[in-house]
């Protein structure tokens, strides 16, 4: 697994680098069967080193979360150093981290990485980053504990967001009621609003947000 986790934190963090070794790869793998079936036409596999070198640069560092997803080790992480750099993705800056790993025997780690190669599990289509100074989850495997993958809805940061992400539905159907009180159709919308928020957010919203939706709850009800 240690071999495994180098590899899988090579490719996620040096993805265009390792273009021409996928490619090459390819290559190899191509010529080697095209000798053994004595048939050049499986030099075509070493298109599949291409292919997978272009997918790498996209679908790397997710491959690299869910790998150590499936077969890490809990520990915690604080970034250290953050610096912008001049490189850009999606017309953003991206940036580079300094972090130190906390492993779950007590060894300090230290390690890095940037927007572009950041390991975020749950893979999705947003790459949210930690704060700087605050410790979040992360999963490594022994051995090669600088490879990490940021366990983002285990996090503090990550829960903030999703308690964020959830409260939008309600303050758009409250946004709905103030600028028509009396319609019976937004009431119900921020009645169900408020309803699926309490179910899902109530042991993990401030205790005043749950309070205040519990009397929003109430005062629709009157």
């Amino acid at each position: 697994m240690t071999t495994l986790s180098a590899f899988f934190f090579f490719i996620s963090q040096h993805s265009l680098l390792s273009l021409p070794l996928w490619i090459l790869t390819g290559f190899a793998l191509g010529g080697t069967v095209s000798a053994v079936r004595r048939n050049p036409a499986w030099m075509a596999l070493s298109v599949v080193g291409f292919v997978i070198g272009i997918a790498n640069i996209f679908l790397g560092s997710m491959a690299n979360a869910t790998f150590l997803n499936a077969y890490g080790t809990y520990g915690t992480a604080v970034i250290t150093h953050e610096e912008e750099t001049s490189s850009q993705l999606n017309d953003a800056n991206i940036w580079e981290y300094d972090a130190v790993v906390r492993t779950a025997d007590g060894k300090d780690v230290k390690t890095g990485f940037d927007t572009m190669s950041a390991s975020l599990y749950p893979p999705r289509n947003a790459i949210e980053i930690p704060p700087k100074g605050e410790h979040f989850v992360v999963k490594y495997i022994p051995g090669y504990e600088r490879n990490i993958a940021i366990m983002r809805d285990e996090s503090p940061f990550g829960k903030r967001l999703l308690l964020r992400k959830a409260l939008e539905p309600v303050e758009r159907a409250a946004a709905q009621v103030e600028a028509s009180p009396d319609n019976s159709e937004f009431r119900r919308e921020y009645r169900d609003a408020i309803t699926a928020f309490l179910a899902g957010y109530a042991d993990t919203a401030s205790p005043d947000q749950v309070d205040h939706y519990r009397k929003e709850l109430k005062r629709l009800d009157d």
